[in-house]
């Protein structure tokens, strides 16, 4: 290889290669990385129907678990009673299976029928009733103290031996209608009187 080119080849600049900093010079601070938003990232709590307090439910009189066997027994022997008319005097077959399943029926509710009575209570908050039922389907429903248009009491012949009532409330929607039955009368009553004193309070903006 001949000198000049070795020259040339010391000579010439390298354009590939990095900057570098000078010497004593202060190096460029680094942006610190962006946190994240946690506000941003928080999803917000789907908002829930309120219960109230578990421990002030006030529960039907365990009386009404009469109420309610004997209407189910009278309701069952009734409709056990036409399809085992058909099946012996009609001669139809299919009425067998019926009344085998009617018995069943009648006998699962039976069973369950006081816990059903169990689960059935009401609870007074500050601006409304909430009344729940049912086992398997539960329903909650909250009714206004100002959309009460009538409070009633009404007794069975039954619930009247047992010195029981039921409270219905009727507001401007039917669908929110409630009936609490087994009821003491006198808490009925008493009841009744206090949810009127409310209603009116709120119709008037007290």
């Amino acid at each position: 290889m001949p000198a000049s080119d070795e020259r040339d080849a010391m000579t010439e600049p390298m354009t590939d290669a990095a900057p570098t900093t000078p010497a004593g010079a202060p190096a460029a601070p680094v942006a610190p990385a962006p946190e994240p938003d946690a506000a941003a990232d928080a999803a917000p709590a789907p908002g829930r129907l309120d219960l109230g307090d578990p421990t002030v439910w006030h529960r039907v009189s365990p009386k009404y678990l009469l109420v309610e066997v004997v209407g189910t027994l009278f309701g069952g022997l009734l409709f056990c009673a036409g399809a085992a008319a058909v099946w012996i005097l009609g001669g139809q077959q299919w009425a067998l299976w019926v009344l085998i399943g009617l018995i069943v029926i009648f006998l699962v509710t039976l069973v369950i029928e006081p816990r059903r009575v169990r689960s059935i209570g009401y609870q007074l908050r500050a601006d409304d009733l909430l009344f729940r039922r049912g086992i398997m389907f539960q329903r909650f429903v909250s009714v206004p103290y100002g959309r009460m248009q009538l409070v009633d009491i009404t007794r069975s012949p039954i619930a009247r031996a047992l010195g029981l009532a039921e409270l219905k409330f009727v507001t401007a929607a039917a669908a929110t209608g409630v009936v609490i039955p087994g009821l003491p009368l006198e808490e009925a009553e008493e009841l009744r009187d206090r949810l009127v004193a409310l209603a009116e309070s709120r119709r008037a903006g007290l």
